[in-house]
């Protein structure tokens, strides 16, 4: 046998797995444990456990999971410690105690303190992984670094352990270095840090009526993480995944589709895919988690011969999309938060065939949610977590589950908040149903759909039609076929992208076409008719949402794949009485469409499909298209601005950061003139009121985000400064203003734009009219204490008004106007109202400026 040999690396390690120990001489452990290494031999260690050195034995070496370590000689003594960070290094040692505790817990039944302590653990280790991954910014750093220490002391102090002292860093305080009075005063900070942390604990744990978490309420976007780890499935044939979230409820899906390709073997067609399955679902909203059922469906479409069971291969069209069946589950309490999640646990999502080779996908997706039927043993394993917050914060939060590869499929629709820069142009386009006539065949068809993105010239647009999310873009899209149907119902939905510049000169053309089950019969066959939709309207808006019923030609095929046949005609039925039926429209339009043959509508045919519209570029609003484009026809420039109040407030709030820019462009661009200066003002305090409306909350941080990274009007403030004090001063005379009410509600924003657009300014100019802008400041708070001095009942709520909104703005004035002058404008603005009126209110508003930032600086210096 080998000697021991004194290890020189191999110093320290953590226990991956239990070792109950025989004999006196074996070592036994527990997972988790730490152990100082002294000796190997032959696969086997010597050493000691972390937390009790008195006694040594063996272990095997397979169950130790080594850790870098550094070696300091103490004399004759080694001192081993970990090269992890402090903080890493604190975390682990927490969890270990926290552990043995939660262990004992459990065996006490104390059930309401394990699921609390299990969810900090989980919180903890979580953290940990990010440290660890090496991957954050030094601002997040230092943030998560807040977030972890703030967590470990909250544990301690309701495990009733010692409390830890630290300093401003969240570093632990060295009672070695540290004087008395400094540790007693960090004791006192860190006692009332920790209860104000175990009151916002007991508050998130509480659950609301709907049983969402407290956390997932309170942020307006969600998203779900699923992992594929196996699809287990007897098909013979390669075959489509495609993965969805949807509403049983409107019998709709909810997502973009994850596709997945899969080979006839058994395996993902790309086979560096395997393990790496990962999708996340996001841009999801509060409105979604309160859906009654959200399911995740899997449709699976085998691409192969017509028949499975024809043997005779060689004969056989291949390449046929066919429908094989789907794989649904019930996510609704995970995706709401009432059920803690083991982002390790595998799900079984169970399959189910079609019956029939007719059989309509989405009609058995509606099948099996409704009754649950054996599945053989076949189906989808996955792994999944619900995640709060949007892609970009995700990635940050959970590196370790979501990165770069990980594919990220949307929303059909917006999410509740629209960040600037999130530029988004999505046209989704779903086949709905036909119904195609057999005419001189003796069985039904089995009609296939293709669809092309042309321009005006017929030509394709390459790489422009997105299957799913995860995969590469294709030139053309083709429908899954069912067999000999009169009226197919497809519901297959894709995405269309192009880009913006090239959306007015692009339609749509899907063609009609049999497909035979024997390949000789199948090349023969040619498109018996065609459809087509453009995408933009005369009026420069994009498709209307909603469905689409579609008028299908009839005509020679060569003819049916020339544009000059078809583009001039109409393309959709007419709601109110359907075309003439047999006319050919070619009679009403040839000299439109200068073709000699020409195209018939056929009256026994039907196509519809419906689109949905995600764009931050385009537009279904010709008043807001007006604005927007407001330099194509400068000549309704005034009445496109006073429209903006009435156009809905969800398609303005789309269009935010577009509105604003087209607003402040109009501004600048007609600086030396002040002839929309009133329109374009009344505008943006419109603007500012809609997001302060509940409806639009959220987009309080778009508002912010714009100001910051995207507001870049220099000249601005001198305009807005001017307005409103123009409004004040009429208002003063006891003329009513109806626009100086709104104008006070939207006081704090204002000043906003008026403070960027001073220091942009200044920025630009190297501090250029400070006087100037001091002065118009100085003019314009002698305008709201002119109006706090009247005493006409047209200005009451006028005052009331300005009590209330002013002190939000000082934070933002004393960025760019001298503090002890402001301080001094206030005072009179307190001072000249009226004595004995609006006593309430005034000192209501005089509380709000002594908790300011303003007050507290004056009061120190």
């Amino acid at each position: 046998m080998a000697p021991w040999t004194r290890t020189t690396v191999e110093k320290y390690g953590v226990v991956k797995w239990n070792f109950f120990g025989q004999g006196e001489k074996q070592l036994s452990l527990e997972v988790g444990d730490t152990v100082h290494i002294q000796e190997v031999c032959n696969g086997w260690y010597k050493g000691y456990l972390a937390r009790n050195n008195a006694k040594q034995g063996v272990f095997p070496v397979s169950f130790v999971h080594l850790k870098e370590v550094i070696v300091e000689k103490r004399g004759d003594e080694e001192v081993v410690m970990s090269v992890e960070m402090p903080l890493v290094k604190e975390v682990t040692t927490t969890l270990r105690e926290w552990g043995s505790i939660w262990k004992q817990l459990f065996v006490a039944n104390k059930e309401v303190r394990v699921k609390q302590v299990q969810r900090l653990m989980w919180e903890l280790m979580e953290w940990r992984s990010q440290l660890l991954s090496g991957t954050l910014p030094s601002d997040e750093f230092k943030e998560l670094k807040q977030k972890v220490t703030s967590k470990i002391d909250y544990g301690n102090k309701i495990l009733e352990l010692d409390q830890v002292v630290r300093d401003e860093d969240g570093n632990i305080l060295d009672p070695e270095r540290a004087s008395v009075i400094s540790l007693f005063r960090a004791h006192e900070k860190a006692t009332v840090k920790i209860n104000e942390r175990i009151k916002e604990e007991q508050s998130n744990v509480q659950t609301d009526h709907s049983g969402i978490s407290a956390r997932i309420q309170s942020s307006p976007t969600h998203s779900l993480y699923v992992f594929v780890r196996n699809f287990v499935c007897r098909i013979g044939e390669d075959s489509e995944l495609f993965m969805s979230l949807y509403d049983l409820t409107k019998q709709a899906i909810i997502s973009e589709s994850y596709l997945v390709r899969w080979g006839s073997k058994g395996f993902p067609k790309e086979i560096e895919m395997l393990n790496n399955l990962k999708v996340v679902f996001t841009d999801l909203g509060n409105k979604d988690l309160n859906r009654e059922k959200i399911y995740l469906i899997c449709q699976i479409v085998r691409m192969g011969r017509m028949d499975l069971k024809e043997t005779n291969t060689k004969k056989c069209t291949q390449g046929l999309r066919r429908p094989f069946g789907v794989a649904v589950m019930d996510i609704s309490d995970i995706i709401k938060g009432k059920i803690e999640i083991d982002e390790e646990k595998q799900y079984f999502i169970p399959f189910f065939p079609v019956v029939a080779e007719n059989d309509f996908l989405h009609t058995l997706l509606n099948k099996v949610t409704a009754s649950r039927g054996d599945s053989g043993g076949q189906g989808l394993w996955v792994t999944m977590k619900a995640l709060v917050g949007d892609i970009v914060q995700i990635r940050k939060e959970y590196p370790h589950l979501v990165d770069r590869s990980t594919v990220v499929a949307r929303k059909l629709g917006f999410p509740e908040i629209i960040m600037p820069g999130d530029v988004r142009n999505d046209i989704y386009l779903t086949l709905q149903s036909g119904d195609f006539d057999k005419y001189n065949k003796t069985t039904q068809k089995n009609v296939e759909v293709i669809m092309w993105v042309c321009d005006e010239e017929g030509k394709v647009i390459q790489n422009s039609v997105c299957l799913g999310a995860g995969d590469k873009a294709v030139s053309e899209y083709r429908s899954v076929i069912y067999y000999q149907i009169k009226q197919p119902r497809w519901m297959e939905t894709f995405k269309v992208a192009v880009p913006l510049e090239e959306m007015h000169r692009i339609h749509l053309r899907f063609m009609f076409r049999h497909r035979s089950s024997q390949e000789s019969k199948d090349k023969s066959e040619k498109n018996f008719a065609m459809a087509f939709v453009r995408l933009m309207k005369e009026d420069g808006t994009v498709l209307q949402d909603g469905v689409h019923d579609l008028v299908v030609f009839k005509g020679d095929s060569k003819r049916m794949e020339d544009v000059n046949s078809y583009l001039s005609l109409r393309s959709t039925r007419n709601h109110h009485g359907d075309l003439h039926k047999g006319t050919t429209l070619n009679r009403n339009s040839s000299s439109v469409s200068g073709s000699g043959g020409g195209l018939s509508v056929s009256s026994r045919d039907s196509f519809t499909i419906s689109t949905l519209v995600c764009s931050t570029k385009l537009t279904q609003n010709v008043g807001l298209l007006g604005l927007l484009k407001w330099r194509t026809r400068p000549e309704l420039l005034k009445e496109n601005l006073e429209k903006l109040k009435i156009i809905d407030g969800e398609e303005v709030v789309k269009f935010l950061q577009d509105t604003l820019d087209a607003l402040f462009n109009i501004m600048m661009e007609h600086s030396q003139t002040d002839d929309y200066d009133s329109l374009v003002f009344n505008a943006l305090i419109y603007i500012i009121g809609l997001i302060a409306d509940r409806k639009f909350q959220h987009f309080n941080t778009v508002l912010e985000a714009y100001i910051k990274q995207h507001f870049s009007a220099t000249l601005a403030y001198k305009k807005l400064m001017s307005v409103l004090k123009q409004y004040l001063d009429v208002s003063s005379q006891g003329e009513e203003c109806e626009s100086v009410f709104r104008a006070l509600k939207a006081l704090e924003y204002i000043f906003k734009f008026i403070v960027r657009s001073r220091m942009l300014y200044s920025q630009l100019y190297e501090g250029k009219e400070q006087a100037e802008f001091e002065e118009s400041l100085k003019r314009l708070f002698e305008s709201i204490n002119s109006l706090m001095r009247t005493d006409y009942t047209t200005t009451l709520l006028l005052r009331v008004a300005a009590l209330k909104y002013l002190p939000a703005v000082l934070h933002d004035v004393e960025k760019v106007f001298d503090a002890k002058l402001l301080s001094q404008l206030l005072h009179e603005f307190y001072s000249c109202i009226l004595p004995e009126k609006l006593q309430k209110q005034k000192v209501a508003s005089m509380t709000e400026i002594v908790s300011s930032q303003l007050f507290q600086r004056q009061v120190r210096d």
